[in-house]
C-alpha cells in the first residue's frame, strides 16, 4: 500500500458488504478514515471494526440513502465524527430482474430510487460540501458493463446503470472546474451477495463466462483496486469516465 488516500476522509454507501465492503477497506488500506452507510447495522459495525483493526477511523451509519430529506443529517453524522468528506463513493444499488414484460412498477421504482436517484441527491450533498469548502473533492460512482451492454431480463438495471455514466458526465462537466472529478467504475458480474446465486448457476455461467475474454468472474477487491485510483493522486485530470473492470466483456 502506498498511502495515497493517507488524510482522506471518505463516505461509501452500501458499505456494509460485497463491493461497498471491499472499497472501504482498501480505502482505510490507503490512509483514510471511512464511514460506511447502509442498512445493516451489524455489517457495517463490522466493517467499521475491520477499518480501526487497520488503524484507521471506521464510522458505520445505518440509514437509507432513499430519504432524500435525511441526508444532510446523515452526511453531518460522517463529518462531526471523521472531519470534512473529501471522497464520496455510491456503491449502493437494488437489481430486479424478470422479462421486460413482467417487471413491475414497484420493481422499476425501487431500482431507479437506489441506483439512480439517490445517486443523485448523495452526489449533490457532496458536491455541495466540496463547493463551500473550496478545496474540490472526488465523487465515485459504481456503474457497470450494463451501463454499456445490455443482458436479457436487466432492462430495469440497464437503464439505471446507464443513467449512472450520464450522471457521472454532468456532474463531471459541471464541478471539473472546481476542482472535483467526478467518475465511475464499471464491474462486471461480481461475486458478491448479491450476484452469488446467479453467477452460480451453471446456466448462466456456460452463457456468460465465454464472452469474458479474461475467463471468470472478478472480486469485489478487483473493484476496489479501481475505486482507489479513482480517487487518489493519479486520477488527478480524469474527469467524467467509466474504468471498466470487466475482463474484457465489453471489448467482445
Amino acid at each position: 500500500m502506498t498511502g495515497q488516500l493517507a488524510g482522506k476522509v471518505a463516505l461509501v454507501t452500501g458499505g456494509g458488504k460485497g463491493i461497498g465492503r471491499a472499497i472501504a477497506l482498501a480505502y482505510a488500506d490507503e490512509g483514510a478514515d471511512v464511514a460506511v452507510v447502509g442498512r445493516d447495522a451489524a455489517a457495517l459495525q463490522e466493517v467499521a471494526d475491520a477499518i480501526a483493526a487497520r488503524g484507521r477511523k471506521g464510522l458505520a451509519l445505518a440509514g437509507d440513502i432513499s430519504d432524500v430529506a435525511g441526508l444532510p443529517a446523515l452526511f453531518d453524522r460522517a463529518t462531526d465524527a471523521l472531519g470534512e468528506l473529501d471522497v464520496l463513493v455510491n456503491n449502493a444499488g437494488q437489481q430486479h430482474t424478470a422479462p421486460a414484460e413482467e417487471l413491475t412498477e414497484a420493481q422499476w421504482d425501487a431500482t431507479m430510487d437506489t441506483n439512480l436517484k439517490a445517486l443523485f441527491f448523495c452526489s449533490q450533498e457532496a458536491g455541495r460540501r466540496f463547493l463551500k469548502r473550496g478545496e474540490g473533492g472526488r465523487i465515485v460512482n459504481v456503474g457497470s458493463t450494463y451501463s454499456v451492454v445490455a443482458w436479457p431480463e436487466f432492462s430495469a438495471y440497464c437503464a439505471s446503470k446507464g443513467g449512472v455514466i450520464q450522471l457521472t458526465r454532468a456532474l463531471a462537466v459541471e464541478w471539473a472546474k472546481h476542482g472535483i472529478n467526478v467518475n465511475a467504475v464499471g464491474p462486471t458480474a461480481v461475486y458478491t451477495d448479491m450476484m452469488r446465486e446467479m453467477l452460480d448457476d451453471p446456466g448462466f455461467r456456460e452463457a456468460y463466462l465465454p464472452r469474458v475474454p479474461g475467463g471468470e468472474f472478478p472480486q469485489p477487491e478487483d473493484i476496489a483496486a479501481a475505486a482507489v485510483f479513482l480517487a487518489g493522486p493519479g486520477s488527478r485530470f480524469v474527469h467524467g469516465q467509466q474504468l471498466l473492470v470487466d475482463g474484457g466483456y465489453t471489448v467482445m
